[in-house]
């Protein structure tokens, strides 16, 4: 609960993962008076349709994005929780689940991991508690460290939790056998104590992977093409109908996949949107207080 002075002050409302300061009210018990600084977080724009941001979680060493092998992984959602992994300024490595019951799926869907994005890891697990993989995911935590983990419903997020914590911890459910859809089983963020020191934060499945003020991050998702853009005539082109784009002609040859140029117009465009929105609602802003 936040006490009075929190409330009252324009200050940071807590999110998981956050440090605070806690007093003790006679009558209403803990109360925090004080988000501490953070070092960095894990935000996406909220899925509502106001353009503000969410904040996921606070001050995260690494960022696991958990896909389950049970169902196909779009190239452009993968793209999207990069974005949002890296802009944290976290570790992010790419862990695929259920590899004991989709060992084939297992090879294609790292490799096309590995071909998006070359310098992340890339750890493949299976379901059960002793299945290979676990000690990898674990080598990765130590004492200090917060790791949160990213997916949608049923990617096996809750089940890795509690296989390297080595107790049910949290809840877990079936995945549906028609469409490989998860149900809500983490309906809040779970922070968990992982014994030998290390914490782990449990998402929620996340549907709308929504980039926010992530400018750095989408250029190094897409390096590949912001390489090639360096040789367009145009500073600020579009890839799109411009004279002499370097990145259309690398489509053009066959050495670059259109639809990849597609999703990073589109992302770029998305980015393009919020600022203008911020910018007139400052203006908004502005206006009202001098009245």
């Amino acid at each position: 609960m936040l006490s009075d002075s929190q409330r009252s002050q324009d200050l940071l409302a807590p999110a998981t993962g956050d440090w605070v300061v806690v007093v003790d009210d006679p009558e209403l018990g803990p109360l925090i008076s004080r988000v501490l600084e953070r070092s960095n977080t894990v935000s996406r724009r909220d899925p509502s349709e106001a353009v503000i941001e969410q904040v996921l979680v606070a001050n995260v060493d690494l960022v696991l994005i958990v896909h389950g092998l049970d169902r196909p992984l779009p190239p452009g959602r993968l793209e999207r929780f990069l974005v949002v992994g890296w802009d944290s300024g976290a570790e992010v490595v790419v862990v695929l689940t259920k590899a004991d019951r989709e060992p084939e799926a297992a090879i294609e869907v790292a490799a096309t991991v590995r071909a998006l994005a070359p310098d992340v890891e890339v750890l493949v697990v299976g379901m059960g508690r002793d299945c290979p993989g676990h000690e990898q995911v674990a080598s990765l935590m130590a004492p200090g460290r917060t790791v949160a983990l990213l997916g949608e419903s049923g990617a096996g997020k809750s089940t890795l939790v509690n296989a390297l914590v080595g107790d049910e911890v949290l809840a877990t459910a079936a995945v549906r056998a028609g469409d490989s859809k998860g149900r809500h089983t983490t309906v809040s963020r779970e922070l968990v104590l992982r014994p030998g020191g290390g914490l782990m934060v449990d998402t929620p499945g996340i549907r709308a992977v929504g980039i926010w003020d992530a400018e750095e991050s989408l250029s190094r998702v897409f390096g590949d093409l912001e390489e090639r853009s360096a040789d367009c005539r145009f500073a600020d082109c579009a890839h799109d109908t411009e004279p002499d784009c370097a990145v259309r002609a690398e489509v053009e040859a066959g050495r670059v996949d259109h639809r990849r140029v597609d999703r990073f117009r589109s992302l770029r465009a998305e980015l393009a949107e919020q600022r203008e929105r911020e910018v007139d609602r400052e203006r908004r802003s502005g206006r009202g207080r001098r009245r």
